[in-house]
């Protein structure tokens, strides 16, 4: 290209054609040819067209005025205007100097489209994950932007022929508007011309019966040659694309033996018309195009459902925020503006736009579109409120903490745009299985029209014809998709959210469940029940004040009762934590007359016990203690009560033949209480995290197990877990690596997840099974030549709409 690049005048810059200085200035190279440019300026400018493969702004610019030349092109301008940190805030998360971003990709027509836009992406240097769902036509990637810009990223999907942008649900709409008309355009040309093309085939087909006059014949095939060609250039175009795309792709997908079927037949048949001898298809191209055409939209449509179901969340937020200036009058502002530490007030029945700490006494929040669950929750002052949670009672006023991408709304859409772009291990078994397919229906075309050649020579090509399109492995290509994402869908509205898809397939394998008891069994809403100090050496408060500063840098359930037990404060130093024991430091005790120090230790029984073997505590239900080497100070009970619906879920469980387990760090005797009023039967007491480790890997040898903790210390049991789940805490919500986030807070909510795990695995087998069937089945009638092609192309059609139809039984 660049060898026809034109030349400015002599003594102008090649690229904004003002004079070269003197010294003749600089050169850039483009594709070995030097061109002459005033400043680095132009030089940079020039290099980055060419590497962004723009070279087509040198060739058509208008270069009669050179005032009036604009120096970048409008495409590279546009994406470059992505890498403004401020417009990224709107649409990227950053968590330790990676950032991440949803995009919307247009032109996606299968999943080797999602392949190759995959390895082509991570090829990028400072990309470090890439994740595309071709169902909701979504990409996921993460990157370090100090390595890599986005504009770069935007531009080598472009490279291959897509067209990628922020995801933002407005747009989105439009862009599915768009691919609608798309279809539709293309599906009314086919359908006008397989009605004109089939009655004129009815007339050939008596015409056979009745010795059709030669010349009657001839002028009615020219008749459907010419109405099926739109349908053929036009129409089948979508085909086409996917087919080129797969085979760049090195993934031969399903448009690859369409295309062949659609070329050849129109081929013969045209070839039959111009030496007016031999048998004419023409309807059987149209009506298959049709049909396919059909199928496809119909595909569209239930991918739109998929993607509604997710950015619907984005959509309920307001565009527009009321925030209070420095006299506390209220101003409209839109929502992307908002700062951390701005004041807004909400009106009753408004959504809440943001993450914030609630400055109003109280107030009666809906949060179902976060967790699903639509009762009223009360809030107190200081209370955390999350944006996309409904005012329901009153004025509030709310303190911004987190804004746009910060949210925990937006960590929500995250975690489900992540669990779209990620499929079970049966789904990338079906998509190996439809690639595979489609090369070894491509051999056996071959093969039937050589066996069709000795047997029939003048149906050889027809019977190879209806091989093709019969076989097409469209059902099996949709299979898992469908149903996977109605899957999600349907955990998403029940308050479930989903982190890796294996679970569905995983899940109703589990016979083993284990529980951590704090803060899982229980709400983990603790209070202190009782105190008993054992030292009369130092005075109750000044022990009290030792425990709160120790429990102030600890993040333990138990710690939140313990950090507001006086006005004093305590000084200590080298604060260390045991995992799963407590905490050790060295104290500074204020009533000592010198400034001698004491190593201290504040946590559970058995820390206690390293220093004092032969300790019995004297309240039964003592949880935490503190100890001196030579003294136990005090020990506190903390109570905590269980969640409403535990018993009614864990004797569900029992029934449906799962084994319930507690494992938890408490002393036995608190826990067997609690495990006889739940009526669990096995329990493991006084667990570190490698004890809990070690009983989950030794069920595991039994097969699949499931692990469900608060996520804060369970850390190394729930990433062994088959299946990991955690509750919707929001502060922990953003960095978990739970594979399943229960975001209700209700321990019933695990039976629903259950039941649309279950649900979900028969759906995608029944759609695999299906679609295996119908494929192996219709082969070899296909290969006798007992289907025609139209018949064909109606069978292939109906297969995946019977998919399709299944798959949205999950949306129900």
């Amino acid at each position: 290209m660049s060898a026809s690049l034109p030349q400015p005048p002599e003594g102008q810059c090649f690229h904004c054609l003002q004079p070269l200085p003197s010294d003749g200035g600089y050169s850039v190279t483009i594709d070995d040819h030097d061109y002459s440019v005033c400043c680095y300026g132009c030089q940079a400018v020039a290099e980055t067209i060419a590497q962004q493969n723009l070279l087509h702004f040198y060739q058509y610019r208008d270069t009669s005025n050179p005032l009036q030349v604009p120096l970048v092109p409008e495409e590279l301008q546009q994406l470059k205007a992505y890498d403004d940190n401020e417009l990224q805030k709107q649409f990227t998360r950053e968590t330790d100097g990676i950032r991440t971003i949803s995009l919307s990709l247009e032109g996606m027509t299968c999943s080797a489209c999602a392949w190759l836009i995959e390895q082509h992406v991570k090829r990028l240097k400072g990309v470090q994950r890439v994740q595309v769902n071709a169902t909701t036509e979504r990409v996921q990637i993460a990157w370090r932007n100090e390595q890599l810009q986005l504009s770069q990223i935007l531009q080598a999907i472009a490279e291959l022929g897509y067209r990628a942008l922020p995801f933002q649900s407005a747009t989105q709409e439009q862009a599915f508007k768009k691919r609608r008309r798309y279809f539709v355009t293309r599906l009314g040309v086919a359908g006008i011309a397989t009605m004109q093309v089939m009655m004129l085939a009815i007339g050939l087909y008596f015409g056979v019966v009745s010795d059709l006059d030669p010349q009657l014949r001839q002028f009615m095939w020219w008749v459907s040659l010419f109405m099926a060609t739109p349908v053929l250039l036009y129409s089948a175009q979508p085909f086409y694309i996917g087919a080129i795309r797969s085979i760049q792709a090195g993934q031969p997908n399903m448009d690859v033996p369409v295309t062949v079927a659609l070329l050849s037949a129109y081929g013969a048949s045209a070839y039959a018309t111009f030496i007016n001898e031999g048998e004419v298809y023409f309807e059987s191209v149209a009506m298959f195009t049709f049909f396919l055409l059909v199928g496809r939209y119909f595909e569209l449509l239930a991918r739109q459902k998929a993607i509604s179901a997710s950015a619907n969340l984005v959509k309920l937020l307001p565009a527009i925020a009321q925030r209070e200036d420095s006299s506390a009058r209220l101003t409209s502002v839109p929502v992307s503006q908002l700062q951390i530490g701005d004041i807004i007030q909400v009106l009753p029945g408004a959504t809440i736009p943001a993450d914030g700490e609630l400055l109003t006494q109280q107030a009666g929040v809906n949060e179902s579109l976060l967790t699903g669950e639509s009762r009223l929750i009360t809030k107190r002052e200081s209370d955390p409120v999350l944006a996309g949670s409904i005012n329901k009672t009153q004025p509030i006023r709310i303190k911004v903490t987190a804004t746009q991408q910060q949210t925990v709304l937006a960590s929500i859409i995250e975690l489900q745009d992540l669990a779209l772009s990620r499929k079970p291990k049966l789904a990338r078994v079906a998509e190996r299985m439809a690639s595979k397919f489609v090369v070894r229906i491509l051999m056996l075309a071959a093969a039937t029209f050589l066996i069709w050649t000795v047997i029939d020579p003048a149906q050889a090509f027809w019977v190879t014809l209806s091989v093709l399109v019969a076989t097409c492995p469209c059902a099996l290509a949709l299979a898992a998709p469908t149903a996977v994402t109605g899957a999600i869908h349907k955990l998403n509205k029940s308050g479930i959210l989903l982190r890796n898809a294996d679970v569905l397939q995983v899940l109703p394998d589990v016979k083993t469940i284990f529980v951590d008891k704090t803060g899982t069994l229980t709400t983990g809403e603790f209070s202190l029940q009782a105190t008993h100090f054992h030292s009369s050496e130092h005075q109750p408060e000044a022990i009290k004040a030792l425990v709160q500063s120790l429990e102030l840098t600890s993040e333990h359930p138990l710690a939140a009762p313990l950090q507001q037990l006086t006005d004093q404060q305590a000084k200590v130093s080298a604060v260390h934590h045991e995992s799963g024991l407590g905490i050790e430091a060295t104290w500074h005790p204020h009533s000592a007359a010198t400034n001698t120090t004491t190593p201290i230790r504040v946590g559970s029984l058995r820390y206690i016990q390293h220093w004092h073997p032969t300790f019995t505590p004297a309240l039964d239900l003592a949880q935490v203690f503190v100890a001196t080497p030579t003294a136990v100070l005090a020990e506190f009970y903390v109570g905590d009560k269980l969640r409403d619906d535990t018993k009614t879920a864990v004797q569900a469980l029992q029934q449906a033949d799962i084994r319930v387990v507690m494992l938890t760090g408490d002393r036995a005797n608190l826990a067997a209480q609690v495990a006889e009023q739940l009526g669990i039967q096995h329990v493991f007491a006084d667990c570190l995290p490698a004890d809990k480790l070690a009983h989950l890997t030794k069920a595991q040898q039994d097969g699949p197990v499931a692990m469900i903790g608060d996520g804060l210390n369970d850390g190394p049991v729930l990433a062994q877990a088959d299946v990991s789940i955690t509750f919707g805490h929001a502060a922990d919500l953003a960095r978990t690596a739970s594979d399943v986030v229960l975001l209700r807070n209700q321990f019933s909510a695990l039976l629903e997840f259950r039941t649309i795990t279950q649900k979900a695995r028969a759906i995608l087998r029944q759609n695999i099974l299906w679609a295996l069937i119908y494929n192996v089945g219709i082969l070899p009638v296909a290969m006798a030549g007992f289907v025609t092609p139209y018949i064909a192309a109606i069978g292939m059609s109906a297969s995946s709409l019977i998919v399709l139809l299944n798959s949205l039984r999950l949306y129900r």
